[in-house]
């Protein structure tokens, strides 16, 4: 996704939230904590890698199944959806949580209401489990709170200018002032690598030609956003720099999974070095491994990051409501059943609405065994996990 594009569509969406009070939430007599991230650290604690578990009655091992069996079928499968809202309207917003009970929501385009005047604490609030609310913000084009908090540059100028701490010490206030305003989930950094030109639909959002540099500018700015209390997301596995277009007007294949391996997935050798991340999956349809349908809809794409890189942490889709390498062969409840089936942890959709029509069809997708119950429970363990609702 991209910011001036989606503009429009943040009219028309893992893994943390909560900026205000701990507290809890009672949810079938299990005390849940209210806040799944700590608040922004000080400066002066910027050099950590992590960011430390909250305390609490569940945070601990074990409490997961508790509180995923406490939660009946539709609460389930509404763990497993982000969904797109409108940063100009925090009541519709409100409103969304509080009749779907969604895990995660997305702010889109350049609206910045729902970031203003604490208005996330009453979506917070309208929650009966800790709902992520995520961004992207990469710097350069990608920006949703440079109006509220001033510009950054973006990767590729990053890069060129400022070494590895320079870039994380800039992400962590970046990560601050998301904090500040109620934003948990940073839909970034792009790990995708090229030397496209600077607007190329990846373009200046790379860091580099260089995977290996990506790997370390992208791993400075992952830990830089965690200083401050925000969960990073690498985007877009398995590799959109070398894609043969753009995904929000059409099909992009890239090269063979051979190349890819030299140069697309080289950033993500060694994944558990970054710390705590969530991955995105590209709509990107790869030669020799997703036979001929986007990575984000494929068993094979989800199989090649959970055991050739060994990644353990939550996975979440790329847009399925805005993107028309997806909205052009599925219809959004299919779409968002496929990837869920595939593997995905999470089902992101920018575009909002037709809550009620993707949790119906997920729903009735357990019940008739087309999803299975097995893989809905470690989504949605993984998925609270993230958000710190248990440990």
């Amino acid at each position: 996704m991209n910011r001036r594009s989606l503009a429009a569509v943040g009219v028309a969406l893992s893994l943390s939230s909560l900026v205000t009070g701990c507290g809890s939430e009672t949810v079938a007599g299990l005390a849940i904590p209210r806040s799944p991230l700590p608040p922004p650290p000080s400066s002066a604690s910027s050099s950590r890698t992590s960011t430390p578990a909250p305390t609490s009655k569940l945070a601990r091992p074990g409490d997961c199944a508790e509180l995923v069996n406490s939660l009946d079928l539709r609460r389930k499968v509404a763990q497993l959806v982000v969904v797109g809202v409108s940063g100009d309207n925090p009541g519709a917003a409100v409103s969304m949580v509080r009749d779907n009970q969604v895990g995660g929501i997305f702010i889109g385009g350049n609206a910045t209401a729902l970031l203003k005047d604490r208005s996330l604490d009453a979506l917070q609030a309208a929650a009966q489990l800790p709902v992520a609310v995520s961004v992207d913000e990469e710097g350069g084009r990608v920006q949703r709170i440079d109006d509220l908090d001033g510009d950054i540059p973006s990767a590729r100028q990053l890069a060129a200018t400022k070494s590895p701490a320079e870039v994380r010490k800039l992400a962590a206030d970046r990560g601050r002032q998301l904090r500040a305003r109620g934003v948990t989930v940073d839909f970034a950094p792009d790990t995708d690598v090229t030397d496209a030109p600077d607007d190329d639909v990846i373009g200046d959002r790379s860091f580099s030609p260089d995977p290996n540099r990506v790997k370390t500018y992208a791993a400075a700015f992952a830990a830089g956003l965690r200083d401050g209390g925000v969960q990073p997301v690498l985007k877009h596995f398995p590799g959109h720099g070398h894609g043969s277009g753009d995904s929000h007007k059409g099909t992009v294949v890239t090269p063979p999974l051979a190349q890819l391996r030299t140069v697309d997935l080289v950033p993500y050798r060694d994944i558990a070095s970054y710390g705590p991340v969530a991955v995105m999956v590209g709509h990107l349809d790869v030669p020799d491994l997703t036979g001929g349908v986007p990575a984000s809809i494929s068993p094979a794409a989800y199989q090649l990051l959970r055991t050739e890189f060994g990644f353990t942490g939550l996975v979440l889709t790329d847009d399925l409501g805005a993107m028309k390498a997806i909205t052009a062969q599925y219809s959004l409840p299919d779409a968002v059943l496929k990837a869920l089936q595939a593997g995905a942890d999470e089902a992101l959709w920018s575009s909002g609405g037709r809550v009620d029509e993707v949790l119906d069809r997920l729903a009735k997708a357990v019940q008739a065994g087309e999803l299975p119950a097995a893989r809905v429970q470690e989504s949605v363990t993984r998925v609270l996990r993230s958000k710190g609702a248990c440990g």
